[in-house]
């Protein structure tokens, strides 16, 4: 029987490919910014990494409940290589998509979350408490889903042909933590005020290179995918 080992690379890499997204990042540099603008009492670093942490959790709980049930429906349709390669063939679609972003930033079709979710998640912001921000980070989960969910339905269709449920499933939990992995690093360097500014003016100017380069990952990923 294959070890746990034998596709934690693959894994590993597509969770770091779909990790690296700005819809995420950009709610949680919002809201710690938000915290610090509150008034030296919310904005206790302690403060700032529970309601960070909170937040984050929300995205790793709405995610691990999309691959368990997604996984749930592979697993009873019985379905083999289908959804590895659609999950491939939409992981180079997004990846193709991210590029043509880059030189033509006009092109109506983007991966992001749409303005209109902005507005609902303005008010859970505003409120700063445990519930309000749990519930910011499902909403940014589920929007932000089918925008950067390429790398996790190729994952969930590989696992599906590859693995049994279990051993799936225990994939899913290591893929999720992964994914969230870089959000608790940027919490920990955000949550100091005066390295949170230039985070944030980092992002703004890397924004369309780590695009371009996450896109050509996306792309060669998905190939690779196909040819296993």
């Amino acid at each position: 029987m294959p070890s746990f080992l034998e596709f934690l690379p693959l894994v590993t890499t597509a969770a770091i490919i779909d990790s690296v997204n700005f819809c995420a990042f950009s709610v949680l540099l919002l809201t710690i910014a938000f915290l610090f603008s509150a008034g030296p009492v919310v904005a206790e670093r302690s403060k700032i990494l529970k309601i960070g942490g909170v937040y984050i959790a929300g995205i790793f709980l709405t995610y691990i409940l999309i691959g368990l049930g997604i996984m749930k429906a592979l697993y009873s349709f019985n379905t083999p290589h289908f959804m590895a390669r659609v999950g491939a063939s939409v992981m180079i679609l997004f990846g193709v998509i991210n590029i043509i972003n880059e030189f033509f930033p006009a092109f109506p079709i983007k991966l992001k979350i749409p303005a209109s979710a902005h507005q609902k998640m303005a008010p859970l912001i505003q409120k700063g408490s445990i519930p309000a921000v749990f519930f910011l980070g499902v909403l940014v989960g589920l929007y932000e889903f089918p925008c950067t969910g390429g790398p996790y339905l190729m994952i969930l269709g590989f696992l599906h042909d590859r693995a049994t449920y279990v051993k799936g499933a225990a994939y899913l939990l290591f893929y999720n933590l992964v994914f969230v992995l870089p959000l608790v690093i940027t919490l920990f360097i955000a949550s100091n005020e005066k390295l949170l500014g230039k985070l944030r003016t980092w992002r703004e100017n890397k924004n369309i290179r780590i695009k371009f380069w996450s896109g050509m990952a996306m792309i060669i990923l998905g190939v690779v995918i196909f040819m296993l």
